[in-house]
């Protein structure tokens, strides 16, 4: 029984009497306790009694003095966000030197450097911040040569954050990166002609490279025919002189060539499409047989 009382009177003191207790300090302004990338403001009766930037605990006994208990009460505390933000800033309007109508998108990185200048030195430091960033891109980045424009964006972007940058500082922020995502035309009807025109250049020169293949393979074929028929010439022209010479040669034995001159001549018979019978020597009227079989009918 000692063990549950105990229990409950634990629960109760830590999750009910202690953070009672502790709102209760806080709210008299005992103590503060600052989390990681925020910023308090105490401000009593129009005037600023401190700035806690630093993450910690800290005692407004300390800090406020004798305004500590009455700050909450007859005072405000502002409670800010320093932790990096950005904004994006869509196709601002602007218009290259040839009178191209070109949209720029703005990236911009900035948190809150001067806590007292961001609460009281604008009403609205983000929209007057952006605001300012899309005035600057248009008055510095006007009338640029478009080939700039498209390919100079670190150097606009670095125009536009030093034009933009002293007046942030003014208004509390602390600038980061301002960099240049996207350079594009808003014009619907030039982007098509923009269009129409790469398809014509990428079919020329698409048609330029096969005429040149295609020259290329004339000039081979034509080189390797010529050669093929010069060196055929030489081979047409060298042949009467191989074989003569090889006649000569023959004709100084009279037997082999009597026995070359049987055999092209055996060579030519059979390569022909004549009938050929062969009879045994001495059998005139198997002859005469044989020629008057195949003799054609006389015709009536």
């Amino acid at each position: 029984m000692s063990f549950l009382i105990a229990a409950i009177f634990t629960f109760f003191g830590m999750f009910i009497f202690m953070p009672a207790f502790q709102f209760l300090l806080r709210l008299l302004g005992f103590y503060a306790v600052v989390e990681e990338g925020t910023c308090h403001v105490y401000v009593l009766f129009g005037k600023v009694l401190a700035v806690l930037d630093d993450a910690g605990f800290y005692f407004l006994w300390v800090k406020l003095g004798l305004a500590a208990p009455i700050v909450n009460w007859l005072g405000k505390r502002y409670v800010l966000d320093r932790r990096l933000d950005q904004i994006y800033l869509r196709s601002q309007a602007v218009n290259s030197e040839e009178g191209a109508p070109m949209g720029i998108g703005m990236w911009c990185e900035m948190r809150i450097g001067d806590p007292v200048a961001y609460l009281f030195k604008n009403a609205d430091p983000r929209g007057s911040l952006a605001a300012n960033v899309s005035n600057a891109t248009v008055r510095c980045l006007s009338n640029m040569k478009l080939s700039a424009m498209l390919e100079s964006r670190h150097d606009m972007s670095q125009t536009v954050r030093s034009e933009v940058s002293p007046k942030s500082e003014e208004w509390g922020f602390q600038l980061g990166s301002i960099y240049i995502r996207k350079v594009h035309f808003r014009d619907l009807a030039m982007i098509q002609q923009i269009q129409e025109k790469v398809v014509n250049r990428l079919r020329q020169v698409t048609s330029a490279i096969k005429q040149d293949g295609a020259n290329q393979v004339s000039i081979i074929t034509s080189t390797a025919e010529r050669q093929a028929a010069v060196e055929f010439a030489k081979a047409a022209a060298m042949r009467p002189a191989i074989v003569g010479s090889a006649l000569q040669q023959i004709g100084q034995d009279p037997n082999v060539l009597a026995a070359m001159f049987d055999i092209l001549e055996t060579q030519q018979i059979l390569g022909g499409e004549a009938k050929i019978s062969i009879l045994p020597p001495k059998s005139d009227l198997l002859a005469q047989l044989i020629a008057s079989k195949e003799a054609p009918p006389p015709q009536a």
